[in-house]
């Protein structure tokens, strides 16, 4: 069950992150600026109930490397963000670790 809140905690921190660069974007963004402020809250209770079961650190680098990954797809597709070649071999880098401390997690 960790596992999977830890992957829910992965996609409500790409929305937030990206919820950040759409809000100024909308005509109320005061009213707009409570998505970032709900996905937080979401996203720490999911990230922290996720921490209960598995290595404090394994989770929060899975989540923040999965996490900038993700914002930065998401960035390209949404907000057409570029990146340059250097850039997606960094963000395949990070890909890399996650599988690497997901495979290596001593079993409980």
């Amino acid at each position: 069950m960790a596992w999977i809140a830890l992957c829910i905690a992965v996609v409500t921190e790409i929305v937030w992150g990206l919820s950040l660069k759409w809000v100024p974007t909308t005509t109320r963004p005061q009213l707009a600026a409570l998505v970032p402020i709900v996905l937080s809250f979401l996203n720490m209770g999911l990230l922290a109930y996720a921490m209960r079961s598995l290595p404090a650190g394994t989770a929060y680098a899975i989540w923040t490397g999965l996490g900038s990954v993700g914002v930065a797809v998401g960035g390209m597709i949404l907000f057409q963000d570029r990146i340059s070649l250097p850039q997606a071999g960094f963000l395949l880098l990070i890909l890399v670790g996650v599988v690497g401390a997901r495979l290596t997690v001593p079993q409980q």
